[in-house]
């Protein structure tokens, strides 16, 4: 944990930027109303916030699937262009994105890999939820990496809205985000 300490320090805007992904997945989960319809996949997202840009040691490019950096570098440089582009990235995309702690956008997708035998006993200790599929287990091994800061991700299946921290997880389902700013409807 004073590890995790040290590197969220070293990035003071960290909150912020976890902010705005967040709201930003939980726009996308409110803005789709087909949940629950047979044969309808929502918006996914599956985004990992990254201490530096050194993150091949538990990753591997997911084919052609890219982040359009064209349309967007930066989160917080343009939230809504973020907000635009990640709607167009959860309905047409596969994988993980990756964020750098200053909000830089990578532009190749990934498929993190599950930690090898041994890597930390942390691993091993874990409670998953009965909800959790693969995507949701993934990011919660995930955010117990060293290089890690953050991690989140929107259910295609429900629109709940989640965020991992240290092997811990805060989950929002759909009926429950918002909070005072949601819309009625």
């Amino acid at each position: 944990m004073e590890e995790l300490n040290r590197v969220l320090s070293k990035y003071a805007t960290s909150q912020d930027l976890m902010d705005r992904i967040r709201y930003t997945a939980e726009s996308l989960s409110i803005g789709f109303d087909r949940w629950g319809e047979q044969y309808v996949s929502g918006p996914s997202l599956y985004i990992l916030v990254v201490a530096n840009v050194n993150f091949e040691s538990f990753t591997d490019p997911m084919g052609d699937n890219r982040w359009p950096v064209e349309r967007c570098k930066v989160v917080m440089e343009s939230p809504e262009s973020f907000t635009r582009v990640a709607g167009d990235v959860a309905s047409s995309r596969d994988g993980a994105v990756i964020v750098t702690g200053d909000g830089t956008i990578q532009e190749q997708m990934v498929r993190v890999r599950s930690p090898e035998q041994g890597y930390s006993s942390a691993f091993d200790e874990l409670e998953y939820a009965g909800w959790m599929g693969a995507k949701h287990m993934s990011a919660l091994e995930t955010s117990l990496r060293d290089e890690v800061l953050w991690v989140i991700t929107l259910s295609e299946e429900n629109g709940r809205v989640t965020t991992f921290l240290d092997g811990t997880y805060q989950d929002y389902p759909r009926e429950e985000i918002g909070g005072r700013w949601r819309p009625e409807g």
